[in-house]
């Protein structure tokens, strides 16, 4: 089916024509068209020739005319050159009127086909979409002619039932594959179709045991399904109200003009790494406030910990590791670059119930350590370290780290990566943000997984820009839960009912999946950005909020940097010379941190110079689950704070 086919299915309400006389007429009408204008065409082409004989008799008589000398003759040439001239002037003018009304014609004739077309894509969805009912239908009664024949064994063995192991499941499984599969795409992993919602919910059939296994019978409302009913802008998420007064506006980025060429003269006998980059190229936040931003969407996470079952729990957090990415899609600007040991706070406890740490723990390679504790439930960790590739056209910014998101009650442990970022139009053209690739969310407790998928951009595509799916499967690889959406505005889920694989029948022998699920329901959708957000780096709420000044905060805090001040403010040559003196001084601290190290390689035995930093608030370990080396929290940043001593804080700003 057509792209531009997907919306109009209800938009015509009068019913077709039968098939025979409906094509009928259209091929007279069409005949009938051709007709009129093959004779528009012929009365063009003897005007043509009418104006070329006539102007050939007028050049002539022109001809003539020139070589006649005054006298009695003089008045019959005249007068012949003047009819001659006034037959090409007949001539031309109905050849001007003959293709005026060949234009009037082709103009409306264009109109009603332009109709007739817009028609036959409409009959042909009202024709698709008839015949998927009939399918569906079909599907239904041959599912409870299946059910009515195995439901004295379904009561007798409920057991039997519920782990799908009946033949009955089986057949439909075979008949959904006939049905359905040829319906899919090309692109396509799976396809999902709807499921009769009243068919799951009749004690002993032989699909009931997948409503039972995750506590949503009929009998009962669960706390997950109504979490999974409401929405971000539930009471839910909005039961504390916040303390403090937040900032909603910053103030509006300068049009300063960048000059590449001066930039490139001040590079010039220059190290790479000592080349400074201004700040024409960022925004005023860091990298550290820039991770912090994964908190927009914490109220997932809050519904999370109060799912009875891990598949739901499952279905939140994909949906929180995809709202991530909200904010990035008009976010073209590069966060500063945090110093050695810069820190930034998040403290939440009394809005959202979380408190948020992150440090810069390495410099080469850049890294940063995050730790997330809630009282709601449960603690977030990362270590991100960012590599990127210039490709010419585009830029490809790859994090590297894992993820972890561990929830108290249940103890369930999960884990995912991040996908790639693209910056397209590096070089000439409006800088625009894509995100693609693949990510895994793994539950180290029971063994649950959600593959998610993010599509890249494509010019030829016929999906939705920005698309994501994913299924949550449980750790015997079955599937319970199909994540459909956009990583910029929401992400739905649908509970699977039953499934079945492609055949033979597949496109160049691969399989498809077929999945019948429930009515999607809304796990998130994005908050609309301030008013005025596009004079103010496209912030989102909160990241309006990361910069704004607070007391008592740690020394080594990005809000205290004061080249991302003075940006904010508007002060972009200030912030470019007092971004350059930070670099340096860091530089200068890292020579001597290099000094210090050799010195000490020089009275040890090994005799090899290592690079002795440490971070202050985090500790360098290998991960229990992955076994990848990170930087776990170690404790006594919030008790420093409420101690108000920050004097093991180091002077970086």
């Amino acid at each position: 089916m057509q792209a531009e086919s997907d919306d109009s299915g209800d938009e015509c309400s009068t019913s077709p024509p039968s098939g025979g006389q409906g094509i009928g007429a259209r091929n007279s009408e069409v005949q009938s068209t051709l007709r009129t204008l093959g004779s528009k065409v012929e009365d063009l082409s003897t005007c043509n020739d009418l104006i070329a004989k006539h102007g050939s008799a007028l050049q002539r008589s022109l001809s003539e005319l020139e070589g006649v000398k005054l006298g009695g003759d003089t008045s019959d040439k005249i007068r012949q050159v003047t009819e001659r001239a006034t037959l090409f002037r007949i001539t031309s003018n109905a050849m001007i009127n003959a293709c005026r009304d060949f234009l009037a014609l082709a103009q409306a004739h264009s109109k009603r086909w332009q109709k007739a077309l817009q028609a036959e894509r409409e009959q042909r969805v009202r024709l698709e979409e008839t015949l998927e009912q009939l399918a569906k239908q079909h599907n239904h009664l041959e599912r409870a002619f299946r059910g009515a024949t195995v439901l004295p064994a379904s009561q007798s063995n409920p057991t039997a039932d519920s782990k799908g192991s009946g033949p009955g499941k089986g057949d439909a499984s075979d008949d959904d594959e006939n049905e359905f599969f040829d319906a899919c795409e090309d692109v396509q992993e799976f396809i999902t179709i709807p499921a009769d919602p009243k068919y799951h919910r009749r004690s002993g059939s032989n699909v009931s045991g997948i409503s039972s296994e995750i506590g949503m019978d009929d009998g009962t409302t669960s706390l997950d399904e109504q979490s999974l009913a409401s929405n971000p802008e539930s009471p839910q998420s909005q039961e504390v109200e916040p303390v403090r007064k937040r900032r909603t506006r910053i103030p509006d980025k300068p049009n300063y003009s960048l000059n590449l060429w001066s930039i490139m003269k001040n590079c010039i006998g220059k190290e790479l790494s000592k080349i400074p980059m201004p700040v024409n190229f960022n925004e005023p936040i860091s990298m550290l406030q820039r991770l912090s931003e994964d908190l927009e969407y914490s109220e997932l996470l809050d519904r999370a910990a109060k799912c009875q079952s891990s598949l739901e729990q499952m279905c939140y957090v994909a949906a929180f590791t995809v709202s991530s990415y909200s904010t990035t899609v008009h976010r073209t600007g590069k966060p500063f670059n945090p110093l050695l040991g810069e820190t930034f706070e998040l403290d939440r406890l009394q809005e959202s119930g979380y408190r948020s740490l992150c440090e810069q723990v390495s410099h080469h390679p850049p890294a940063a350590a995050h730790h997330v504790i809630s009282e709601r439930g449960w603690t977030l960790r990362q270590e991100i370290t960012v590599a990127s590739k210039f490709r010419g056209k585009y830029l490809s910014i790859m994090p590297l780290g894992t993820i972890h998101c561990i929830f108290e009650k249940s103890n369930n442990h999960y884990t995912w990566k991040k996908v790639t970022t693209t910056v397209h139009n590096i070089i000439v053209g409006k800088l625009w943000i894509d995100q693609s690739g693949e990510i895994d969310v793994i539950n180290h407790r029971t063994g649950d997984r959600c593959h998610l998928k993010f599509a890249p951009y494509s010019y030829f595509s016929r999906d939705v820009a920005r698309k994501v799916t994913g299924v949550v499967t449980d750790k015997d690889g079955k599937a319970h839960y199909v994540l459909s959406g956009t990583w910029d505005e929401k992400m739905e889920c649908s509970r699977v009912m039953q499934s079945s694989r492609g055949g033979e029948n597949g496109m160049e022998g691969r399989q498809k999946t077929v999945y019948q699920t429930l009515k999607a329901r809304e796990l998130w959708r994005k908050t609309p950005l301030p008013e005025g957000a596009e004079t103010m780096y496209y912030f989102s709420s909160l990241a309006l909020t990361l910069n704004e000044p607070e007391e008592g905060i740690a020394p080594t805090d990005s809000r205290r940097r004061p080249d991302q001040r003075l940006m904010e403010q508007g002060m972009w040559d200030e912030a470019n010379a007092e971004k350059q003196r930070l670099e340096e001084k860091q530089r200068s601290v890292r020579r001597e941190r290099e000094r210090e190290a050799a010195r000490l390689a020089s009275t040890a035995e090994e005799g090899v110079p290592q690079d002795n930093y440490k971070a202050l608030w985090f500790e360098h370990h290998e991960d229990p689950v992955t076994g990848e080396p990170t930087h776990i929290y170690k404790g006594g940043y919030w008790e420093t704070k409420e101690q108000g001593n920050w004097d093991i804080c180091p002077d970086i700003f």
